[in-house]
């Protein structure tokens, strides 16, 4: 890739010229100021320009790099009179290279931001990796503001081969640098003291070199500073008193943060005294003159004497060794177990002893033969190894009761590779010859760790008699019986086998020099990341940083680890460490050398033990640095609080772009095509084509719509690897065919995936990019706010309630085909491209760009990605899709230049790619399927925890309304093809049975075994009122394999997050909703809240729902008496053959004959209705029968205390109606009095009264009533011959009256009413007709024509209620208004 822009040099060293030689590679102008002639002449031979001042450096430049030790210095080469300052533009970077605190650093940044120009400021902590990946390459540890990263990661890119991004603000490189130097500091002074103790023990320091750098005691410092001090190489490295003045400065930094660092205090109080005893500048002659002032010894004459090969000579002494043929194994712990399983499975015969029980069950389980006790154990055997945690363990099981010595053969040759001191094995090695039965010894210590152990790959360091060294020699092969066919015991066990001269005790003061090493690294190791963690920065990048860094060394490696998962499960226990360096710090004792560094590391352990922490994990000696400072080393992302980090980012941007991408749509000339690897990718559009195949046909047909949009459902996250690589590139095959065919339309194609991170990523998007071509760059974008995920500093959330989780640490990075460790996107690229991608060359749209620069910003910035770059999208809000989704579409003319970008992403982008509104969750009513009465039928196939608990959450809000089939799963999964047939048609005919049941349960199926499930989903005939479908696999199954779906049209969300759908025409139940609920999305009651709205409801509407949609479309509804079953279905039939509204009636009189169970047959008739039908209770006279009536299930009742006086009717009826209205209950009431006679009530002529208008007003106003029934001359019963008189001046005096108050009207007796007074009627505000007359009249006369069986006497009467029904249903103009 070749860049543009100029950068600029202010100071240089030997790692400057590599950067800049790398930037002009890159096809930067770089240009240089420099003091030095020789560096400069270097820099120009590089191919650079040479300036004469800092301004000139910064003139013209896009990036200025400054090399300087101090503040006061950098203000002069900022702001002095030939400043680079006055050289800049606006947006310069500023990449700081310097050795000032970060608070200096923090204020420069400070002051740049002062100034008129626009300035970003980054530091840069670069260095040379030492990693076997990095060796030799340069690394940048860079931070700054979000925008200075922005700006500054080209230019930082271009400079190195691995490259970090520090969070926290600019400073953190310079704190990184610290917490490298502090681990360089005390590695360095850990070195000498181990050198110093080896060689006064009379170990060969070659030796001791050669040993401990393939041992656990290694470093980077100890691997490469060692071999220059053994040869006497004062070649200069770099300046002492500068390494002595930077560890200065991290002791100052901790005094400032009151942060113990202990180690590097004493590390540092020996580097000042070497600095006093130094000659010249040179760095590491200073610690031969250590050696010499205060040890008395030169190391150097010890490293010069005649030495030998340890290695040759373990070769030497197999050659000439003994056959062995039987082994005692003491001691099997997880050391001494590896080892003695090892041993068996190298065919040698092993008995082994142990205090803890189980173990030897193990043991004994794993080939090996036991004994109860030490003595038993070492009975008849050649060679007993003692492997226990101490010395006086070790003297317990060789001369305690029952000691092995008291059965140990004479002959026989004892191993101790316990790590014990080398003292103890030199009076051991007399003790045994004191036993006068030839028992001799080999001192064998080990390292290497519990793997190792197991596998036969430690380190042994072994000493002893040549004859001893023998007797542990060769053993038969089991599997080659030959003579020749032997080797030595000990190299069964070793990966590298040293034989250390000396005698007994020489193997032990080189194990006791190892750990002295590993010790003081696990301590160190504490000391630096708890330090790291005080300082601010991420622990887990700090660890990465340092592995590839001069602070390394094995243990950190090895440790480090264990720190960062907080997991202290013991693998080597802390008090082991309390042993060894007690050993070290004996013998510096009782060899009087002081061991400054290795005794206060043994102080650090023993805290630990003595907080309680002793058997745990060595690394636990980081909680002494987490109990005194509060700090956590653990690497995880912190859990934070959803509200407080979403207050923290700036505002976001002030326009809504989305009607700017609507328009721009309207001219877009190519499609989106969304490839979407599960079906709930359509969580947040609407009015969108969802295609389930992709044959070139169908493409092609959906092209020449000319759509914004389609979806292609894939369901490639159910598939394997390979054959979502497959899928993939056959579907955009097709796509590009039939885009040609279609007038060659263009289009662009996204990857939609899930917004856990789950899916196949990078395997998809290199297969789209194998058949539509390379693109520019990969976005990727996850940000999905209806399922509560969010990209915020590129750490993608999951929201759990009100706090932000880290994907990485939620249950979704667990799933076992798609399972991840980062949370952090950059570094979860890296994870899924297994390195391909490296995390510091990922692009990321902050959002501060989002929010402050809008579209045009992120136009800009994905114009200059690099071609081939991958680019995170960070986004906390709908907004911030928005405008990003718009940046992307102002980049268009880039696009057509040839720019080209190939999306990963979430359900969010793809709305605001379009220009899509959410609206509001759909309801039944919405789609008109309001009088479906079949039940929901609801499929379970997602089984994350989320899942499990709305399940349990659905059975608890609506169980009573849920029939749920239990389906054997042994049955479909593990018995014959036969039993598998019977229980898959079994449950599909139990499944229509329960859909056809009554309209308020929902079907719930729910197992694992998918291809059954789609064959019983398949074999259901019942055309279900909706299908919901739980899991992304489970959805797109049951709509192309059991629904056979083609297409689908997205017509919004059942809510929030959740898809709904409406079948293709060519599907089995064509137009059903088909709701696609995703696994991850909602909370506990989501599924309960979605089954609730589409259920069936017990009622379409109350009485006064009824009566109120009457009054808004000017008709009226008919109020019908039933008394027997054959009327009630005489009304609903005739209500749902001519789609209208109608009332149940049932009078006291009825009430009384038919009793509870009348009611109940209307209410069941009403709630199975397929159109809204209610219940009245009409005429209650009487306080106790309409008290009773309330409680039976009634919709509305009607209280007629028309009999009473004025002011006894309205308080009659204001108590009815108040403890009506208690249980949601339209009242009626009657005013004046009608004549006539209903169900043998009769009214007297001269008893009726008509409604006064006045006395209306106060009884309406007094009484709270809903509906009154007025007395305008109509009557009960039969009108007279001369017909009806009714005041009609009289209604329209009632009509302007009660709707000022909102009170329907009611006309009782309109049986016999002629059509013309029924309309005027409903003109002047009449909404509910009573009849009753001459429906019984129907029914009376039908009962008089002779039928043969009393079902056809039934049937009959029906037909003939039903009838005037019909008429009367038309007549009041609520036909087709259902």
């Amino acid at each position: 890739m070749t860049c543009t822009g100029t950068v600029g040099f202010v100071g240089l060293d030997e790692l400057s010229l590599e950067l800049a030689a790398s930037l002009i590679r890159y096809g930067f102008h770089v240009q240089a100021f420099e003091v030095s002639g020789s560096l400069i002449e270097k820099f120009v031979e590089l191919g650079g320009t040479k300036v004469s001042s800092p301004k000139d450096a910064g003139t013209d430049a896009t990036a200025i790099t400054i090399l300087i030790p101090t503040s006061n210095q950098i203000n002069n080469v900022l702001y002095g009179e030939e400043g680079a300052l006055k050289g800049f533009h606006d947006d310069v970077v500023v990449i700081l290279r310097s050795t000032t605190s970060p608070k200096d650093i923090q204020k420069l940044e400070n002051h740049l931001a002062e100034d008129a120009k626009t300035t970003f400021l980054v530091d840069a902590h670069v260095s040379k990796g030492t990693s076997d990946t990095l060796q030799g390459k340069i690394m940048i540890a860079s931070s700054g503001s979000s925008e200075a990263i922005t700006k500054a990661r080209p230019f930082l890119s271009a400079m190195c081969e691995q490259l970090y991004i520090l969070e926290g603000g600019v400073g953190a490189g310079s704190k990184v640098k610290m917490v490298i130097e502090l681990l360089e500091g005390i590695h360095l002074v850990a070195s000498m003291e181990a050198m110093m103790l080896g060689v006064q023990a009379g170990i060969d320091p070659w030796i001791i070199y050669d040993i401990i750098s393939n041992a656990a005691g290694s470093s980077w410092v100890f691997k490469n500073h060692v071999p220059k001090l053994l040869k006497g190489d004062h070649s200069k490295h770099y300046s002492m008193d500068t390494f002595v003045q930077n560890l200065r400065s991290v002791l100052d930094m901790a005094k400032l943060l009151t942060f113990p660092l202990p180690l590097l205090a004493v590390a540092h109080q020996q580097l000042l005294y070497g600095c006093s005893h130094k000659s010249g500048d040179d760095y590491d002659t200073t610690f031969v003159k250590i050696s010499e002032a205060i040890l008395g010894i030169n190391i150097i004459d010890a490293s010069t004497k005649e030495s030998y090969n340890p290695e040759k000579l373990a070769d030497e002494v197999s050659a000439a060794s003994n056959s062995v043929k039987r082994i005692g194994f003491i001691g099997l712990g997880a050391m001494g177990f590896g080892m003695a399983t090892h041993l068996v499975k190298s065919k040698f015969c092993v008995s082994g002893y142990d205090v803890y029980k189980p173990t030897l069950s193990r043991f004994e389980n794993a080939g090996g033969l036991v004994g109860n006790s030490p003595a038993e154990v070492a009975k008849d055997v050649e060679v007993l190894i003692i492997m226990v945690t101490n010395e006086t363990q070790a003297e317990s099981v060789l001369y305690g009761n029952l000691g092995a010595l008291s059965a140990l053969p004479t002959g026989a040759t004892v191993i101790l590779s316990s790590t014990v001191s080398p003292g103890f094995v030199s009076q051991l090695e007399l003790r045994l010859q004191d036993e006068k039965k030839n028992f001799m010894l080999v001192d064998a210590p080990v390292s290497g760790g519990v793997a190792r152990a197991s596998t036969g790959e430690l380190t042994i360091m072994a000493s002893g008699t040549d004859e001893a060294l023998k007797r542990t020699g060769s053993v038969l092969s089991v599997d080659v019986p030959i003579p020749d066919a032997s080797y030595f015991l000990l190299i069964a066990l070793s990966e590298k086998l040293y034989i250390i001269k000396g005698g007994c005790g020489a193997g032990s003061c080189v194990k006791m020099v190892n750990q002295l090493l590993a010790g003081v690294h696990i301590a160190s190791s504490a000391e630096a990341m708890a330090f790291g963690a005080r300082l601010g920065l991420n622990t887990r990048m700090l660890f990465e940083i340092i592995m590839n860094s001069e602070g390394m060394s094995w243990m950190f490696g090895n440790r480090v680890p264990h720190m960062l998962e907080n997991d202290y499960t013991p693998y080597s226990a802390l008090d082991i460490f309390v042993k060894d360096l007690g050993i070290v710090s004996h013998e510096c004792s009782s060899r009087r050398i002081p061991l400054h560094i290795s005794t206060v590391a043994h102080q650090q352990f023993l805290s630990g033990s003595a907080a309680g922490w002793g058997r745990l994990d060595d690394s636990a000696v980081v909680k002494i640095y987490e109990m005194f400072t509060g700090v956590k080393v653990e690497g995880k992302l912190p859990v934070l609080k959803k509200e407080d980090v979403l207050k923290s980012l700036p505002s976001e941007w002030p326009t809504d772009p989305i009607e700017d991408i609507q328009r721009l749509e309207k001219t877009a000339s190519k499609v989106l095509v969304v490839l979407d690897d599960d079906p709930t990718g359509t969580q947040t559009v609407h009015d969108i084509d969802v295609l389930t195949e992709w044959t070139v046909e169908s493409l092609t047909e959906q092209f020449s719509r000319r759509p914004s949009c389609f979806f292609i459902l894939t369901n490639s996250r159910s598939l394997s690897s390979e054959k979502a690589i497959e899928l993939t590139k056959d579907i955009c095959r097709n796509i590009d065919i039939a885009a040609k065919s279609a007038d060659s339309i263009g289009y662009t194609v996204v990857l939609r995936g899930d917004s856990t991170l789950r899916g196949h990523f990078p395997e998809e998007a290199n297969a789209a990019v194998s058949i539509l071509g390379e693109m520019d760059a990969w976005i990727i974008c996850p940000f999905f706010l209806q399922g509560g995920r969010y990209t915020i500093g590129d750490v993608h959330y999951v929201a759990d309630g009100d706090r932000l989780v880290p994907a990485g640490e939620t249950e979704f990075a667990k799933d076992a085909a798609f399972g991840y460790s980062s949370s952090n996107l950059r570094e979860w690229i890296e994870e899924k491209t297994k390195g391909q991608v490296v995390s510091s060359s990922v692009a990321s749209i902050s959002i501060q760009l989002l929010r402050k620069g809008g579209p045009v910003a992120v136009s800009k910035y994905l114009c200059s990605l690099q071609k081939g770059s991958t680019c995170i999208v960070n986004a906390a809000s709908e907004r911030d899709m928005a405008v990003f989704a718009a940046g992307m579409i102002q980049a268009r003319d880039a696009e057509l230049q040839g720019k080209r970008f190939l999306c990963r992403t979430a359900a969010s982008f793809v709305s605001a790619r379009v220009g899509i509104r959410p609206k509001a969750p759909i309801l039944p009513k919405d789609l008109g399927v309001l009088t479906e009465r079949t039940g929901g039928l609801i499929v379970v196939g997602s089984y994350v925890p989320k899942t499990t608990k709305q399940v349990e959450e659905l059975k608890t809000q609506v169980g009573h309304n849920l029939k749920s089939i239990e389906i054997s799963v042994d049955k479909l999964a593990m018995r014959s093809l036969e039993e598998r047939e019977d229980e898959i048609r079994q449950t599909a005919e139990m499944a229509d049975a329960a859909l056809k049941a009554p309209p308020s349960e929902s079907l719930e199926i729910n197992f694992k075994v998918s291809s059954a499930l789609v064959d019983i989903v398949r074999r259901i005939k019942t055309r279900p009122r909706y299908i919901l479908a739980k899991g992304g696999i489970t959805s797109s199954d049951l709509a192309t394999k059991a629904l056979e779906a083609r297409r689908a049209k997205v017509v919004g969300q059942a809510l929030a997050g959740v898809p709904l759908w409406q079948l293709g025409p060519e599907s089995r139940h064509p137009g059903v909703p088909y709701i696609v609920f995703p696994g991850n999305v909602g909370d506990s009651s989501a599924v309960a809240e979605v089954v609730k709205n589409w259920s069936c409801p017990v009622r379409f509407a109350s009485t006064k729902d009824l009566l109120l949609n009457a009054e808004t479309g000017g008709y009226a509804v008919g109020a019908f008496n039933v008394y027997n079953l054959e009327g009630v279905e005489a009304v609903v039939a005739a209500a749902e053959e001519e789609r209208s509204p109608a009332i149940l009636q049932i009078h006291p009189s009825a009430l009384k004959l038919a009793g509870t169970p009348l009611v109940a047959c209307c209410i069941s008739a009403a709630e199975q209705a397929n159109v809204p039908i209610t219940v009245h209770f009409d005429h209650g006279n009487s306080k106790q029968e309409l008290m009773e009536a309330l409680e039976m299930g009634f919709d509305s009742v009607m209280v007629d205390g028309s009999h009473l006086p004025f002011k006894e009717n309205i308080a009659y009826t204001k108590y009815v109606s108040h403890v009506a209205h208690s249980k949601m209950m339209l009242v009626e009431a009657e005013l004046g009095r009608l004549s006539g006679t209903e169900d043998d009530l009769t009214v007297q002529e001269y008893e009726a009264r008509l409604t006064d208008v006045t006395q209306a007003r106060e009884f309406i106003n007094e009484t709270g009533i809903d509906a009154l029934a007025v007395c305008i001359g109509n009557v009960h019963g039969t009108y007279p011959a001369s017909g009806p008189n009714l005041r009609l001046d009289l209604l329209k005096d009632l009509r302007d009256m009660s709707s000022e108050n909102g009170v329907i009207l009611v006309l009782h007796g309109a049986s016999g009413l002629p059509k013309e007074i029924i309309q005027e009627c409903i003109q002047l505000g009449i909404r509910k007709f009573n009849v009753n007359t001459e429906v019984r009249k129907a029914y009376m006369e039908s009962l008089g024509k002779p039928k043969k069986d009393l079902v056809h006497v039934m049937s009959a009467a029906k037909e003939a209620m039903k009838a005037v029904v019909a008429e009367k249903m038309h007549l009041f103009g609520s036909a087709g208004k259902a």
